[in-house]
């Protein structure tokens, strides 16, 4: 049993996202795998990737960055997951822009991250252009911004923080289809980038 601090049991108090109570669930918190997908384009759940369903069950906290196209895609993924958090994009119809927001923000033990999907261009893109739509008065400070749109994975930090994209969650016949891992214990960071091909 992991012991905890009186800081880290009074703030699990407040911000408990795992459905665990108590010990365990703080104990899940500081072991927390987190799944980032996004631009996944399908309209329905089962014509998923197997490799990102799977991923999806797997996870302790599944976030998708936006860009669904179909309605029953974002139920099928909310079903499967433990626990998700998730925006509209760009290319979603009216009744997922209506029912989805366009930011979050989740806290994983002390690690404040934002959830988003731009709809600029890539050819403008700059981390910083993020930044007007976490304002530090109404959000305030975060560490990770989790963003769509690109289709291209990236993970770069700037001005104190760490901008990740994961790519498309579906592959094409050129680009593979990818997903990102986020490990987080004692507010310390890892993100793994994994591929999956077509399926055959």
């Amino acid at each position: 049993m992991i012991d905890f601090s009186e800081e880290q049991i009074e703030r699990y108090s407040r911000h408990i996202i795992l459905p665990e109570v108590g010990g365990e669930g703080q104990s899940r918190l500081l072991e927390s795998k987190v799944l980032l997908v996004g631009d996944t384009h399908i309209l329905n759940w089962d014509s998923a990737h197997p490799e990102l369903q799977r991923a999806v069950r797997q996870a302790d906290i599944a976030l998708h960055a936006g860009d669904w196209v179909g309605l029953d895609a974002v139920e099928g993924f909310q079903k499967q997951a433990k626990k998700s958090f998730v925006v509209h994009g760009n290319s979603d119809p009216v009744a997922i822009r209506e029912m989805l927001p366009y930011r979050e923000i989740i806290e994983i033990e002390q690690v404040r991250i934002g959830l988003i999907h731009p709809a600029w261009g890539r050819e403008e893109f700059g981390p910083e252009k993020l930044m007007p739509d976490f304002p530090l008065d109404d959000c305030g400070a975060l560490d990770i911004i989790c963003f769509g749109h690109l289709h291209e994975t990236m993970d770069i930090e700037t001005e104190g923080i760490r901008f990740i994209n994961a790519g498309q969650g579906y592959p094409s016949f050129h680009v593979p289809g990818t997903i990102g891992w986020l490990y987080i214990s004692n507010s310390e960071i890892t993100v793994e980038i994994e591929e999956f091909a077509q399926a055959t």
